[in-house]
């Protein structure tokens, strides 16, 4: 994956992703705090080898699956989905890898039993991340949850609620945190150079059609509707909830909770600051009719001391492109203006424009002519390695991951907060950030937690 190292080419500093592996690696919020007093491994885990069970085997639940056997210090003993043709496909795949077939079921339940079992890695649709991470700290499993976090602001508290009673590692799959050209984008910003910052904005961009309404129907064979639906309301199944469930609100909360969700974390982390005073957000379902419930437009304005966020969300526009393998695997930077998942962030000294997943950052400054002028650079490399790297460090060490699930908590409140404002007619929310709670709008309570189906229930003692 890593194919070359970056090179200057005379357009200001580049830096040397081997030089940053090591502090990615140590740097993190896991430096500081260790997890003590807890099993590290399971009753049968062979020299210190890992022993993960996967649960949700879609596309994300197969890379990650790949991605940890390809270290060589994981096996994985379970493989879990409601739609047991994927978990069988997946079991096909880890037994080619690993050389011995991992056990399959519908029931995540049947791994957390299994005490060799030592992490999950939960790669489920929106509404099972918070439920499958709560049960795994019970069970005492570490846990990798994908993101976001949490489907809705309680549950999110719940989750780290759990992660600390129960001494556990629980890393959120926003990987951008562990990325070498991230850590010397925040370094570059800590330092200063970048001047006073009073305004980012965060984009998420591209093209996502909507999808024509549908009957419901019976589940198709080898389909476990009861523990798919999980958490959420009674429903019956309809074949939209199983393909399209990022865009129902009982499921997800559309593109900025799905993929938006690592930008909006990677900004929130360069920026160094946490709970808004103020978010309001307005957009609509706007291009096409169909059955999608969340906006194919949607704006959201964050407000702190002397700083203001934005977030833009267009869902109809193909000519933004999102940062692809070419980019990624060399030294090259997006074309900024298509960039569809870009960062801006405007300083006094400059304006600093990053790219998640292997799209680098540049600083432009002034130019005295037309062409432009850039005062600082890095080019990036897709960084899911050194993020498992950092979840598997922790396993052995204790130490907080990079993207710890505290922090993974106050990034989907920006996602949450916005999407309560939108869904209320875009009112202004004043934030409590020691309470995390809404003050001035009594109807964002319907909308801060929700009312989950027995037995799918996270208690409030976690």
């Amino acid at each position: 994956m890593f194919q070359s190292e970056p090179r200057n080419h005379g357009k200001g500093r580049a830096t040397n992703r081997r030089s940053f592996l090591k502090s990615a690696g140590t740097l993190g919020v896991g430096a500081a705090t260790v997890l003590t007093g807890v099993q590290v491994f399971g009753e049968s885990s062979p020299s210190q080898q890992i022993v993960l069970g996967i649960v949700g085997c879609g596309g994300r639940g197969t890379s990650l699956a790949t991605g940890f056997l390809e270290r060589g210090d994981c096996r994985i003993a379970w493989v879990c989905d409601p739609f047991l043709p994927r978990a069988e496909a997946l079991a096909k795949t880890v037994e080619q890898l690993q050389g011995a077939r991992p056990q399959v079921s519908d029931d995540m339940r049947r791994a957390l039993d299994d005490k060799a079992v030592d992490a999950i890695i939960s790669a489920t649709p929106d509404h099972w991340h918070a439920l499958s991470t709560v049960w795994a700290c019970q069970a005492g499993k570490d846990v990798y949850v994908e993101k976001p976090t949490s489907h809705n602001a309680w549950e999110g508290r719940k989750m780290v609620e759990a992660a600390r009673k129960y001494q556990r590692v629980v890393q959120i799959g926003t990987q951008n945190r562990s990325a070498p050209y991230n850590w010397q984008a925040k370094e570059y910003i800590s330092s200063g150079k970048l001047g006073r910052i009073h305004l980012c904005r965060i984009f998420n961009q591209k093209l996502w059609e909507n999808f024509p309404v549908r009957p419901d129907s019976d589940p198709p064979a080898g389909l476990n509707w009861d523990i798919w639906n999980g958490p959420a309301p009674e429903a019956k199944y309809n074949p939209n909830y199983q393909y399209h469930w990022h865009h129902f609100w009982r499921y997800s909360g559309g593109d900025i909770a799905n993929d938006a969700s690592h930008q909006i974390d990677l900004a929130r982390w360069l920026l160094g600051v946490d709970y808004p005073k103020t978010v309001y957000s307005v957009g609509g379902r706007f291009d096409s009719e169909g059955a999608a419930e969340t906006p194919d437009t949607q704006i959201a304005v964050y407000e702190f001391d002397g700083l203001v966020v934005t977030f833009e969300l267009t869902l109809y526009t193909p000519y933004m492109l999102k940062i692809d393998p070419e980019v990624r695997n060399s030294d090259m930077f997006p074309l900024w203006q298509h960039c569809a998942t870009r960062i801006e962030i405007y300083g006094s000294e400059g304006v600093m424009y990053v790219g998640r997943h292997g799209g680098g950052w540049q600083v432009f400054v002034r130019p005295k002519s037309r062409e432009p002028v850039v005062a600082a650079q890095c080019y990036g490399r897709f960084p899911d390695p050194e993020h498992k790297a950092n979840f598997v460090d922790c396993i052995r060490t204790r130490k907080l991951p990079n993207a710890d699930v505290e922090e993974g908590h106050r990034s989907a409140l920006w996602i949450h907060f916005a999407n309560i404002s939108y869904r209320l007619g875009g009112v202004k929310l004043v934030i409590d950030p020691k309470a995390e709670q809404i003050t001035n709008v009594p109807e964002a309570a319907a909308l801060y937690r929700r009312e989950y189906r027995p037995p799918y229930v996270i208690p409030d003692n976690v």
